[in-house]
């Protein structure tokens, strides 16, 4: 049919999982445009719950007059002037237990949206952990649901047609926290192109980068169009401790909402207790695997296993608790179906040497207190790294913002763990996940494009970026420094630096870019018109457009990829556009280690009106030694530092 642009499998995709805006300094007080009611995000997830309060109408007026979006039939869901449009979209059979309708039974939509764009709800928390004030990051915006995500995964059929329902429906912002498992090649990946399309038609989409750091190489969402996002995290930290009989105490963590009281409780070591009957031994049971642990030894007891794992084990042979010692690090609380710690290896060791030391061991497992985190904002190591692997010279992630122990609002038509036995029910839940991070870039997002509705998707994704706070080789005095011995990936972990919504509004330059832009990025990659239009969904030819290399994209930062130990040189070409004050004088800001020159000219930039262009050069002489060397580049003029970072660095092993 002449219609069809492609055909390629429609794989399916994963799921990327109240302080944290507070955090960030965009406060309650922050200063609002009265736009905000007139943006509509498009949420690309698991759905929604509409009874939540995060998703009340309750002053709110009609939907804005652009909007063309539907509340699509389904008899257990109704819409309002908060949440203006929900659809669903299912091209493979219905899993067990999933309901053709746009309620969400999983929480993760619910989760993401209320982070992007819920309402104020005072006394949010998980059972009193996470006590305050939820809200999402424009939280006068309207919501239009796109549910795509379901018991069995995303696939890619579903989620192009959402991409195309919600840019006809009226959506200004795409939020998308899925991925799949590697990055693809732009043509093949339904996300970029469903990016690609949106950012033809002024829509920025924002994409988690993956759950599976701290790889290097690991970030699946990397399209140069849309802004992908690491998770990061904030200054709350939930810890929860172990009492031992002997009265000493360690402290582990978890998000542990159970309380079992001051009464001391069996423990039992899990490598004592295999299921024999089933073929296990103490080498496997320690471990705590499904099926491993013997019912008769273990019910009625904390179990102390030598491997963090989902708690289910322990539940299902009867345990009251678990108590979990892993080498890993620990910087993400999880919650479990059970009572329940991770102990770090020496605290681990205690309590087994404990154990050994008494004919009665016993434990008991405290409910979950918060402590501060001074190392934060730090990306947390589950959050996928790059480089790009597609695109080498152009840095992924773009950016970090927090992912880390998020309370948000949650489904109440699923628990908040969702394992078997857990009937824990809640508003709200405290999960993690590059998926969290997302719709915090999405609601800053939302909220730059509420004062500047006009600006392009990359103009948006630009203020977000150049005003990131960054701390890697140098020391930057920013209100978010990203910690450096925490965060030895440098740029491959947080891209530009820890985002800031406040100062987003207001960036002073931006670099921008249009669709032209980047078909001659791809036909500079070698793409055939062919695999062009299969991006494009148009008639655009590669012979028919100067070819831009990667390097030379309008990107707002630079990444320079050293094809040899020896001197590497590459020369930039960048333009700029003047947001901030009419006329103003730029000069340029260089800070590099050793081993990176960077010389920028012209090295000042005088502007005389607003929206005015200039261009400029920067060169760039590295020599890594095989390392990642970090530096940037500052366009300052007294009040605005727009900020690129510049990165050399060998392709990894």
């Amino acid at each position: 049919m002449d219609e069809v642009v492609s055909v390629f499998p429609s794989e399916k995709k994963q799921l990327h999982t109240t302080r944290s805006w507070d955090f960030m300094g965009f406060f309650q007080q922050a200063r609002r445009s009265s736009l905000e009611s007139d943006l509509v995000i498009g949420m690309l997830d698991t759905g929604i719950w509409p009874e939540s309060e995060s998703f009340s109408d309750e002053g709110f007026g009609p939907p804005p007059p652009k909007w063309k979006g539907e509340c699509q039939p389904a008899s257990n869901f109704t819409c309002n002037n908060k949440i203006i449009g929900a659809r669903f979209f299912r091209t493979e059979p219905l899993g067990e237990g999933d309901i053709l309708s746009p309620r969400d039974t999983e929480g993760h939509g619910t989760h993401t949206s209320s982070t992007a764009g819920g309402n104020l709800v005072s006394g949010a928390s998980l059972f009193g952990l996470g006590l305050g004030t939820a809200r999402g990051g424009t939280p006068s915006a309207r919501i239009a649901v796109y549910k795509i995500c379901w018991s069995d995964g995303c696939f890619d059929a579903d989620i192009l047609a959402a991409f195309d329902n919600a840019i006809a429906d009226g959506v200004d912002i795409i939020s998308l926290s899925v991925g799949g498992f590697i990055a693809k090649d732009y043509f093949n990946d339904s996300i970029a192109i469903g990016a690609f399309h949106a950012m033809k038609n002024g829509i920025l989409t924002s994409n988690s980068g993956g759950n599976s750091g701290p790889s290097l190489g690991s970030i699946t969402n990397v399209s140069p169009w849309s802004l992908s996002v690491a998770a990061s995290t904030i200054d709350r930290k939930f810890v929860t401790n172990v009492k031992l009989g002997n009265g000493e105490s360690s402290q582990g963590i978890s998000v542990n909402t159970f309380q079992l009281g001051d009464k001391l409780i069996p423990l039992i070591y899990a490598g004592d207790a295999p299921n024999t009957t089933a073929g296990f031994n103490g080498s496997l049971s320690r471990f705590c695997f499904p099926g491993s642990l013997d019912v008769n030894q273990v019910e009625g007891k904390i179990v102390l296993c030598d491997e963090i794992g989902d708690g289910e084990a322990a539940l299902s042979s009867g345990a009251v608790g678990t108590i979990m010692q892993d080498g890993g690090l620990q910087d993400a609380a999880f919650l479990f179906p059970l009572p329940a710690s991770v102990l770090d290896l020496n605290a681990g060791n205690n309590v087994f040497q404990y154990l050994r030391s008494t004919s009665n061991p016993e434990a008991t497992i405290e409910k979950s207190t918060t402590i501060e985190d001074l190392s934060a904002p730090s990306v947390v190591s589950f959050s996928s790294r790059g480089p790009n692997l597609i695109t080498l010279d152009i840095l992924k992630p773009d950016l970090a913002a927090p992912g880390v122990d998020i309370v948000a609002s949650w489904s109440e038509g699923t628990t908040i763990g969702g394992l078997e036995g857990d009937n824990r029910v809640s508003p709200f839940n405290i999960i993690s996940g590059t998926s969290m991070a997302c719709p915090h870039a999405t609601g800053a997002a939302a909220y730059v494009k509420s004062f500047h509705p006009t600006w392009s998707p990359a103009a948006i994704k630009s203020a977000l970026m150049t005003t990131g706070n960054s701390l890697s080789l140098i020391v930057y005095v920013t209100a978010f420094p990203m910690a450096p011995k925490l965060n030895t990936d440098a740029e491959f972990a947080y891209g530009a630096g820890h985002i800031n919504p406040v100062n987003a509004i207001n960036p002073g330059l931006v670099y921008d870019a249009e669709e032209i832009d980047y078909i001659k990025f791809l036909c500079g990659q070698g793409y055939s018109t062919q695999n062009l239009r299969l991006v494009t969904g148009d008639e655009s030819n590669c012979s028919n457009v100067a070819k831009t290399a990667a390097s030379d994209l309008n990107y707002p930062s630079f990444g320079l990829l050293m094809k040899s130990q020896k001197l590497n040189t590459r020369v930039y070409h960048r333009t700029v556009t003047n947001v901030g004050v009419p006329v103003s004088t730029y000069k340029a800001v260089i800070r590099a280690p050793p081993g990176l020159e960077v010389t920028v000219r012209p090295a000042t930039l005088s502007f005389r009106s607003l929206g005015q262009k200039m261009s400029f050069t920067v060169r760039v002489k590295a020599n890594t030694g095989g390392n990642i060397l970090s530096g940037s580049l500052s366009w300052e003029d007294g009040v605005h530092q727009v900020r690129s970072p510049i990165v050399a660095f060998a392709i990894p092993s």
